[in-house]
């Protein structure tokens, strides 16, 4: 099994802001300054929405679990990236900050939990709650869960 780690997890968010530094800098150096940060800017927020930066603090596994076990807060497993993720979370607002949020690319012990609910696939956004769990849940029974 391959180890999630901290490259994994703003790779996507690191390759945007170096695909837009070098886009803008090139348009510094043919003198489109106003251009290249705009350029720069876009670029920047993209990668933001792409990191893990936008979701709440991410929990680990094992303590997520536990937690859970106690108050019957939703679990979701997430990764950065990934649009339905992003969906689910827009959708839910403030609220997101109330379920356990367990990143599965820096967490291998989320990863596995994950996998195994999902018959060895990788497959996000997953909402535990209880004894039951959905992939890819429809964001307003999601809501209804976390109160």
């Amino acid at each position: 099994m391959q180890r999630p780690g901290l490259f994994r997890t703003w790779r996507m968010a690191w390759a945007f802001l170096l695909v837009g530094l070098v886009t803008s800098v090139s348009q510094f150096l043919s003198g489109r300054v106003l251009f290249g940060i705009f350029e720069l800017v876009a670029f920047a927020a993209v990668a933001a929405v792409l990191s893990p930066v936008v979701f709440p603090r991410s929990t680990p596994a094992a303590e997520a679990e536990r937690l859970a076990a106690v108050d019957g807060r939703p679990i979701i497993y997430w990764r950065p990236g990934c649009s339905y993720c992003l969906r689910l979370r827009r959708k839910l607002g403030r609220r997101a900050r109330t379920a356990y949020w367990v990143n599965v690319w820096a967490d291998a012990d989320g990863l596995a939990g994950l996998r195994e609910l999902t018959d060895g696939y990788e497959t996000v956004p997953t909402v535990v709650v209880g004894e039951e769990h959905r992939v890819n849940p429809d964001p307003r029974w999601v809501r209804e869960q976390v109160g």
